[in-house]
Formats: C-alpha cells, structure tokens, sequence
C-alpha cells in the first residue's frame, strides 16, 4: 500500500513537472554536453520556429549566427569542472523564416538517475530589447562622431577668428601710428572699439571651447578646504574694497574629484560674482560651507546680496551673454563657464535665490572614494 502511494506520488509529481516544462512561457530545452536537442518545450519552437521534430533532426550550430558560435566555450568549460553552477549568455540564432532571433540562454547541470549530467538550457526572447539597445548604441556612436566633428569646427573657428582678430588689432595700431589724426577720428574710434569687442569675445570662445568632459581617471583628490582658502586670498583686495565678509566654513578634511584649475575658476567665479552683485543696503556676507551627498560633495555658497529672479531669469541663468542686472562689468559668460566647468568634472549646479535677500549656489562635486583626505 506504502509501495502503491509512493508511486501514485512520484507519478503525480512527475507529471506536475513535465506540465511546468511543457506550458512554461519561457523556452527550456534538456541537451546533452555534445550539444544535441534532448527535449525542448513549445516555447522554444515558438522562439525559433521551428517544430520539435526539425530541432532533433538537425544540428543546433546549423541554426547558431557564425559570429556567435563560440560564445559558450570558455563559460561551458567551467561549468563542467565545476568552477561555476551556472552561466548566461546571449546568442543569435536564425528562425525558420530567416530572421535573426537574440536570445538570452541561462545554463545549468543537471544530473538523471544514470549519473551522466546533461544541461538545462532556459530561453528568454530577448531581440526586441536587443534591437533597441542596438539602435541607441548607433545614436550615441553618430553623436559621438558629430560632437567630435563640433569639437573639431570649434577649434578651427576660434582658431581662425584670432588670427584674424589679431590681425585688424595690429593693423589698426599700425593706422594709428602712421595716421595721428585718427585718434580723434570718430569712425576710426567706432572701428577700434569693435576689434576690441571681437578679441574679447573670440577669448571668451576660445575658453569655451576649451572645456571637455574630463575623464574620472583624469581627476584628482583636492582638498576643498584648502582650495576655497586659496580662492579668498586670490580676491581679497576685491573682498576688502566692497568692505565684504568671506567666511570658509568647510571641513579642513574634505575632499573632492576634480582638475586644480577649474575648481580655482569655479571658486573665484562664484566669489567675484558674490560681490560684483552686492547689495548696498547691506554689509555683503558670503559663507562657504559643505555637506556629504551620497556620491558628492555638496558645496554651498551664499550671500546677501542682490539676488536673482528666478521666475523671471531662472531658465537663462546659466546661458551665455545673459545678464540680469544693471551693472556695467557684466558680459554674461562667467556662470556659463563656470556650469559648464562643474560639468565637465561630472558635477551639477543648482541655485537658490530671492530678490534683494541673496542667492545660494548648490555645487555638487564628485566626492573622493575616501570622501574624506587622510
């Protein structure tokens, strides 16, 4: 009777199993270690096409992309003197109707009552997510291609433009010493002023066109602490001529990603810019302070001063040639630098600001693996 319920048991059970392998939605196939079809569910002939009877009947590397023919072998071998359990991989196989099928196939040993192991593979149709991976690896790679191509333009142009900038700077120094009446000449006056306003902007251009995406492996650990000191130092006649406070209140150990020049310019930018845009209402204070963010640095830069509109300006803040006050020294190209050299060091920027109260900038900076200098 025992004997009899064992049987009905394992009868019951085996047939709970072959229901699982045969309705499973993903394809699942027994194959020997020579490679040949055992025993493959509907799945896999509705992945492939083709009926069980033609998959048993043929050889499975017949149906295999040549490129991909090899994809097992280093995986299989491992497998087999039991360095891994276990192993994925994707490979292309042609349907019955010629199409090229991706499928992600997870392996594993099994063994039956012989002790001969056999493999379990376990299909997955994967060619629609394949082919949009494909399509945006070929978006980025034109992207790639056409920001070189830019990069490439930029440097021409702003190369060219100063050579030609120079050239009417020193042709007009020429006309001016052979010619001294000129210097009271009003157009001769207007056309000075415009070769001056050219070599500015083809400076301002050629320090745009400077700035790339600096590679992590191009960074180095510099002390914020240290760098902000620095910075203060740099513009203290400034400081002490708008009567302002500076106040570097960072952690003398913390430590941040980046290239020296450019945490040097983001810094002075932000001070100078603090007190180019002073209140006269008020003594200008500005405090630097920081905080840990997960994978950053958080540096935070406030002041009282004049502050900004963000309904009104918000969106532009960052843009090149905006400016958003009264004030006759602003050219509207020191925070676009400035963004853009955050950036390139793998940084955000964001602002806080409210008109005739002050402004705070929230400058995230990649944080060193140690987060803090030893």
């Amino acid at each position: 009777m025992k004997v009899s319920n064992h049987l009905r048991n394992f009868s019951n059970a085996y047939d709970v199993l072959e229901q699982t392998f045969n309705n499973t939605y993903n394809g699942i196939a027994i194959v020997n270690l020579d490679g040949n079809w055992l025993k493959v569910n509907e799945s896999v002939c509705d992945i492939l096409g083709y009926t069980r009877w033609d998959l048993f009947n043929m050889d499975i590397d017949n149906i295999v992309y040549a490129e991909d023919l090899g994809v097992h072998e280093e995986k299989f071998e491992r497998l087999i003197n039991g360095d891994i359990k276990k192993y994925r991989v994707k490979q292309r196989y042609f349907h019955k109707d010629g199409s090229i099928v991706w499928v992600l196939i997870s392996v594993s040993l099994v063994y039956f009552k012989t002790g001969r192991p056999h493999m379990i593979w376990q299909f997955t149709d994967i060619t629609k997510r394949q082919k949009i991976e494909n399509k945006l690896k070929a978006m980025l790679t034109v992207a790639d291609e056409q920001n070189k191509r830019l990069n490439a333009f930029a440097e021409i142009v702003t190369h060219n433009l100063r050579s030609h900038a120079g050239n009417l700077e020193i042709i007009t120094e020429f006309l001016a010493e052979d010619y001294t009446d000129f210097d009271t000449n009003e157009n001769f006056q207007l056309l000075k002023k415009a070769v001056d306003n050219l070599q500015e902007t083809v400076a301002h251009l050629t320090e745009v066109g400077k700035i790339r995406v600096i590679e992590d492996s191009k960074l180095e650990a510099l002390n914020l602490h240290d760098f902000t000191e620095k910075a203060i130092y740099n513009i203290i006649a400034l400081a002490q001529n708008a009567d302002a406070v500076i106040a570097n209140e960072i952690d003398e150990d913390i430590c941040v990603k980046g290239v020296a020049a450019y945490l040097d310019s983001i810094l002075i930018n932000f001070l100078t810019n603090a007190i180019k845009y002073r209140s006269e209402k008020r003594r200008l204070e500005v405090h630097l302070s920081c905080t840990l963010d997960t994978d950053y640095v958080l540096l935070k830069i406030k002041d009282n001063g004049l502050g900004i509109d963000m309904e009104k300006f918000g969106e532009k803040l960052f843009h090149m040639y905006n400016t958003f006050h009264c004030n006759e020294d602003a050219i509207g190209i020191g925070l676009f630098i400035t963004k853009n050299h955050i950036e390139s060091l793998g940084g955000r920027v964001e602002v806080n600001s409210v008109v005739d109260e002050g402004t705070e900038f929230l400058i995230y900076l990649k944080m060193c693996d140690s987060s803090i200098t030893e």
